[in-house]
């Protein structure tokens, strides 16, 4: 079994630059506030909420940098709170998923598509994944270590150049798992 860390991510916003201008002014840059364990990411010091059919959800954070289009990544218990059907997708899967109203300091929009429950994965270096036997796309099982230890499966591997090797549970899973924030886990290659 291969030692791997885990992250929790909380709900969250990727703006796309057209989105991100509406909401919070024409010409509006990012300021980062916080740099993410990929190298490429960071948490910005902007907030949108968000509002669903059944509620919504204040100060949910915006997560740089800007994307080519506007997503939001929820747990199932933030959508079922909003009334939303987000369905379980890979971050850039978006399309025929659920919209909803995004409010900045500046307007308010409408997203058409974008809300979604992220499918847990795995980051890692194409450099790493030759040397651990992982495969882009490929799913793999992880068990988390601690007194509430789980085995979530269906777990999917995403390689990049620059990745750090790290799972991304939800939330809901994380206190599933006895996890807050960071955790520690195995992966379990799974030879079917």
């Amino acid at each position: 079994m291969i030692e791997i860390p885990i992250e929790t991510s909380g709900r969250h916003v990727h703006l796309a630059k057209k989105d991100l201008e509406k909401l919070f002014g024409k010409g509006h840059e990012l300021k980062k506030m916080k740099k993410l364990f990929q190298p490429s990411d960071f948490a910005a010091r902007e907030t949108v909420d968000i509002e669903g059919e059944n509620g919504r959800i204040l100060k949910l954070r915006v997560i740089g940098p800007v994307r080519s289009r506007t997503q939001v990544e929820l747990s199932k218990t933030d959508a079922i709170y909003l009334g939303i059907t987000a369905p379980v997708r890979e971050s850039g899967n978006i399309k025929e998923t659920p919209g909803a109203v995004l409010r900045g300091p500046e307007n308010k929009i409408r997203i058409k598509e974008g809300i979604i429950n992220s499918q847990r994965h795995i980051h890692c270096s194409f450099a790493r994944a030759k040397k651990l036997g992982l495969k882009d796309r490929m799913m793999v099982s992880v068990e988390t270590d601690g007194p509430v230890a789980v085995t979530f499966h269906n777990v999917l591997v995403r390689l990049g150049e620059n990745y750090r090797l790290c799972v991304h549970l939800d939330t809901d899973e994380g206190n599933a798992a006895g996890i807050i924030r960071k955790g520690k886990g195995k992966i379990i290659i799974n030879n079917i």
